[in-house]
């Protein structure tokens, strides 16, 4: 799968981790809120990149149904890990800098809302019909226009948090700290990151054995070999 649907994917693998280092002695309180939430989120931003690295690993020489199972699986464990972590944002409330309390309902929102995108997407990959190369090709490439869409959600959804001393403050946080894929990739013919990545670089849709992805994002279907 080509670069720009891979970003797709991992966009919201990177929502509390591309934090700017900090840099000075941070308030009391926004240091408490962040460890607060970040001690809570630690566990979803994994969950985040495991389900990443599986598509990337199944995408190798895998039939169309691993496929379809592997981005199914993928798709709800991401949707469950943004309403864990709109549920974080709720226990930690409202952090303390100006505007905190729109800052943290506009978080919630936004990642309960791309939660229910994201297993749109899922149930888009449950309905393609991997005995058909060409549709499941074709199919793959709807679900890569929603991603496309998503994208910008799951990016935008924490942007507030990540912002001057709170966003200092989290960066400081080992639990909001960029994770490693607890499934490593297959070493070859695997359509992974490039060398020297780790999970939050985490692939697209896999395409089907014998399906190819142009640049640009569209999915199509050479003849199968089956």
């Amino acid at each position: 799968m080509n670069k720009k649907l891979a970003a797709a994917l991992s966009g919201g693998a990177v929502l509390v981790l591309a934090l700017s280092g900090c840099s000075g002695d941070e308030g009391n309180k926004v240091d408490d809120w962040a460890k607060t939430f970040c001690d809570q989120a630690k566990p979803q931003i994994q969950k985040r990149a495991d389900a990443h690295q599986i598509i990337i690993s199944t995408a190798a020489d895998s039939k169309p149904a691993e496929i379809q199972a592997a981005d199914s699986k993928a798709f709800q464990d991401i949707a469950d890990a943004d309403r864990a972590l709109a549920k974080a944002v709720e226990t930690a409330g409202a952090p303390p800098v100006e505007n905190g309390e729109k800052v943290k309902q506009d978080a919630i929102r936004e990642l309960n809302e791309t939660a229910v995108a994201y297993e749109g997407l899922k149930k888009q990959v449950d309905a393609l019909d991997p005995s058909n190369q060409q549709k499941f090709a074709d199919g793959l490439q709807n679900v890569a226009n929603g991603l496309t869409r998503i994208e910008k959600m799951d990016q935008n959804a924490l942007a507030k948090l990540e912002e001057g001393e709170l966003g200092q403050a989290m960066a400081k946080q080992p639990g909001c700290q960029k994770p490693t894929a607890s499934t490593p990739p297959k070493p070859s013919g695997s359509a992974s990151p490039g060398a020297g990545s780790t999970a939050d670089a985490g692939g697209a849709v896999a395409p089907t054995k014998g399906a190819s992805a142009k640049p640009g994002g569209k999915a199509t279907a050479t003849k199968s070999e089956e």
